[in-house]
């Protein structure tokens, strides 16, 4: 095998000694030249080595480790019949279809059984993915669970486990689950961790538990990678105003392929309604959805049936569609990490994206924390038939004191008084 010690030195994924079929796949698939985290990741995964890899999104991790896993499955072959040799977790249902279909394009000239578990799905559905050989599955933490309480599933014979964006996982609770996934698969050869971060006690110490001498990869997006995503803001007056922004960039030809980003439910119904009545048509994802409706919507929306997808932050991790010309934030994002997610679903894979926020004067103190978070400046830019009334307002320089020091204060002062 080539020698692997700098990322510069790979340029094609032929660098790797992938087995044919593995390697007719990715070139049908289009893909030839590995992302940074691709080349980072995929050597060490191929000896056999524990991963704990950060990577922003939008950078290609999921052949990362996939192709490791595949690899691996593939030199060594099945002997006995029995449940999954890999094991995939993820924490939502869009990721998990996702990476089943990324599976599917990379294991089709081989003779590898693939599977997908998630939540909401009838459980006899799932029947037959339990009870055939799959040599890697996909799966949700919730639904695996409660499929190994039952007996269904046995995680002992897991050679390879992947955790992808285990932070997630953690946050939205599932630290007990993903502690019974490890401990059950004590057998496994290779655990391989992607967070988007690595930082927090909580990521800290699971990685410590979960992983064996593991090589850190911490793959952050080259520059030049960055500044393949235009950015900038257009001002908007107040809730009308930016509504006819909206529905002004919706119009333009060059939007192809666009995520509207929307902070409630709620909100998102609504707008849907607006844009619906101005011949914009749209689908949407949002929380609490029934499944085969989410897929409907990402498979109309991915097949260009309809270029405007309406998503709260449900979408903001883990959509992986192709061509995405234009991400625009509606709504600015209650965090600054929120909106390098929001961002990170254009520009993907080398290509050039576009991200436009729509700010009212509430936003502007968010702006300021993106800009500093992003370290880049977002340019202001105007359609002259909509330009604003009225000046950008000046971000807010009051702290708030704590209300038990304003409660002492207001106390004191009620003290000295008397």
């Amino acid at each position: 095998m080539t020698d692997l010690t700098s990322p510069d030195e790979i340029l094609r994924f032929a660098d790797f000694d992938l087995d044919p079929a593995l390697a007719r796949a990715l070139t049908e698939a289009g893909f030839e030249k590995p992302t940074t985290i691709q080349q980072e990741a995929i050597p060490v995964g191929l000896e056999g080595r524990d991963i704990l890899a950060s990577a922003p999104t939008g950078t290609g991790k999921t052949l990362a480790f996939l192709l490791p896993a595949l690899q691996y499955l593939i030199d060594f072959p099945r002997r006995e019949p029995g449940f999954a040799r890999a094991l995939i977790m993820t924490p939502t249902r869009e990721l998990a279809f996702q990476i089943f279909e990324q599976l599917q394009i990379l294991t089709k000239h081989t003779t590898l059984n693939c599977g997908v578990i998630t939540g909401g799905i009838n459980y006899g559905s799932h029947k037959d993915t339990l009870e055939k050989n799959n040599d890697i599955l996909v799966a949700t933490p919730g639904r695996l669970i409660e499929y190994m309480n039952e007996e269904s599933f046995q995680a002992d014979e897991v050679e390879v486990l992947i955790l992808d964006e285990a932070d997630r996982m953690l946050d939205m609770g599932f630290v007990a689950e993903m502690d019974r996934i490890i401990s059950d698969a004590k057998r496994r050869r290779q655990t391989m961790l992607f967070s988007a971060t690595l930082e927090g006690v909580a990521i800290e110490r699971f990685a410590k538990r979960a992983l064996k001498e593991p090589v850190t990869v911490e793959a952050e997006s080259p520059r030049r990678e960055k500044a393949k995503i235009q950015q900038w803001i257009h001002l908007a007056d107040d809730a009308e105003h930016k509504l006819a922004l909206l529905t002004h960039l919706l119009q333009q030809p060059e939007m192809t392929k666009v995520i509207v980003f929307i902070k409630t439910r709620e909100r998102l119904a609504s707008l849907a309604g607006q844009l619906e009545s101005v011949g914009l048509k749209t689908c949407w994802l949002q929380g609490e959805m029934p499944q085969d409706k989410r897929l409907l919507a990402v498979s109309r929306f991915s097949k260009g049936l309809v270029r405007i997808l309406l998503a709260t932050d449900v979408a903001a991790r883990g959509l992986d569609i192709d061509d995405i010309s234009h991400v625009i934030n509606f709504d600015m994002p209650r965090t600054a990490d929120v909106y390098v997610h929001r961002i990170g679903r254009t520009g993907r894979a080398g290509k050039k994206g576009i991200a436009i926020s729509l700010v009212e004067a509430h936003d502007i103190d968010m702006v300021g924390k993106v800009e500093r978070y992003t370290e880049t400046a977002l340019k202001r830019r105007v359609i002259d038939s909509l330009r604003p009334k009225h000046k950008e307002a000046k971000p807010s320089t009051k702290t708030k004191k704590p209300k038990s020091v304003a409660k002492k204060k207001a106390l004191k002062k009620a003290a000295k008084a008397k």
